[in-house]
């Protein structure tokens, strides 16, 4: 087990024959129009049956790294130019209120896209989800008359909370079930952990650029935001993070450390140490949202919460992304402020859904949850190479975007100071829905960004979509605006 990682469980023999050629294809070792070479030559080295190899070179030709060709073989396909946007750097860093313009407020409404064609036809739906669903209504028909005569308990279904420290116990993090409590989804929890540490007006250290929920949040609570800057790869900057915790009191500090909205970031292990000694040292909350943990292509992440000896971290996720936005659960552990934040559950929502509860427990207990996964990743990580090659050959150098190892979105970087909200308006004309990227910022610092979903498979009508915003950007461009 590597020192920044915990890892998914062992992969299949094909995709690890798959990693070795793409890695041989990004050293250079086989360059853009190389032949590979042929079937038998990888059965005979790597001593494995003729089978595992085509599917090996199947998976890579389906994540456009190689092409078959009649009578030639897998040829290597040019690999796209992954170029991350450039750490961003603030002229001042210090405490803001937040107001957010209703320009902003409408785009959010319009559900700030996941999918950037939302008229596409659904894939559809896996077996396994269709289990999930038949665990619900199992729990639906069999729960006894008390159960729907009377509310859930306070901190959520037992045998949920079990389950969800079953499931961080396999990353080496001791979470009992009497310190978890089921929300209403990552943003309840998100908004129980500030209301239980924070009071109006207090300055809470946020990403940037970061999720947007969480500035929707410090809005409605009345809190200032202090914005840190977040590298596109390593995520938030701490070093930056001490300097203000030293010049400002901090009450609290939201971070996404696990493949972050937009940028699709990882925080190193040595970080969040660094983090929660800042954190120990100027006495302040550390709000974890690890609502993107489980999507990790290669690792899964050891959420910050493994390194918490203080017990200052609260730890805030959900099904929504990794599973189905519909089911609206999930959890919080509060670790010192864990009685307020009941306390403020019942006051928030007063019950969950039992059956959804007692379902998603079923699919948890079975290995349902945990095979999901396993599909669930393999399908991003196709989708973001999908996407990634499509923006490479769409726009080409002209923008920069990253290339994360999990989650479900990148941040790509227009050319210019392209205006991305007036981009946002202009592809609505032809049901093109974008994420722009002053969304994720209460300042102007991103305006010629945008968030870009590797949610959905990138379909015809979804290649066509992101080359008419190639052509708006190109058409703005020309037109200096």
């Amino acid at each position: 087990m590597g020192t920044e990682s915990v890892m998914n469980e062992q992969p299949l023999k094909y995709q690890v024959i798959a990693k070795k050629i793409e890695a041989d294809i990004r050293s250079g070792v086989y360059r853009a129009g190389d032949k590979l070479p042929s079937i038998r030559h990888w059965v005979t080295e790597l001593q494995v049956a003729k089978n595992t190899v085509i599917n090996a070179l199947q998976q890579l030709e389906r994540r456009s790294l190689v092409e078959a060709r009649p009578k030639s073989g897998f040829i290597v396909k040019r690999v796209p130019n992954y170029t991350p946007p450039p750490s961003p750097v603030f002229g001042s860093i210090q405490p803001t209120s937040i107001s957010i313009p209703d320009l902003l407020r409408e785009v959010i409404a319009r559900g700030a896209a996941f999918d950037i064609k939302p008229d596409e036809p659904n894939v559809p739906e896996h077996n396994l989800m269709s289990r999930l669903y038949r665990h619900i209504n199992r729990a639906m028909r069999t729960q006894s008359s008390r159960k729907t005569l009377y509310y859930d308990e306070p901190m959520g279904h037992e045998q949920l909370r079990e389950q969800i420290s079953r499931h961080y116990a396999r990353l080496g993090l001791t979470l009992p079930e009497t310190d978890l409590c089921i929300t209403a989804g990552c943003q309840h929890a998100l908004l129980l952990s500030l209301m239980a540490t924070c009071q109006p007006g207090d300055n809470v250290v946020i990403e940037s650029p970061g999720f947007y929920g969480a500035i929707q949040l410090l809005d409605e609570l009345g809190l200032n935001a202090i914005e840190v800057p977040c590298h596109s790869v390593s995520g938030l900057d701490v070093e930056l993070l001490a300097k203000v915790a030293a010049e400002y009191n901090v009450t609290a500090c939201v971070v996404t450390p696990a493949f972050s909205t937009p940028t699709g970031a990882c925080m190193p292990d040595d970080a969040k140490s660094q983090l929660l000694a800042i954190a120990d040292k100027h006495d302040f909350a550390v709000i974890e949202d690890d609502i993107y943990g489980d999507l990790g292509f290669q690792f899964r992440p050891r959420p910050i919460k493994y390194f918490d000896k203080t017990n200052r971290v609260i730890l805030c996720s959900s099904f929504s992304k990794s599973l189905s936005r519909d089911l609206r659960t999930g959890w919080i552990a509060g670790a010192r402020w864990q009685k307020k934040i009941q306390r403020l559950k019942l006051v928030t929502q007063l019950a969950g859904s039992q059956a959804v509860q007692a379902g998603l427990a079923e699919f948890m207990a079975s290995g349902d949850y945990a095979r999901w996964l396993k599909y669930r990743i393999a399908q991003l990580e196709l989708q973001r190479d999908e996407l990634a090659n499509t923006l490479d050959s769409t726009f080409g150098t002209s923008c920069r975007f990253t290339y994360p190892l999990g989650g479900l979105s990148l941040w790509l970087e227009l050319p210019g100071q392209m205006d991305s909200l007036r981009l946002y308006h202009q592809a609505l004309q032809s049901n093109t829905v974008l994420t722009p990227g002053a969304l994720f910022s209460s300042h102007n610092d991103f305006d010629h960004f945008l968030r870009l979903s590797f949610c959905h498979p990138m379909t015809k009508g979804r290649r066509e979509a992101i080359a008419k915003v190639s052509k708006l950007v190109h058409q703005s461009k020309f037109k200096g605006t």
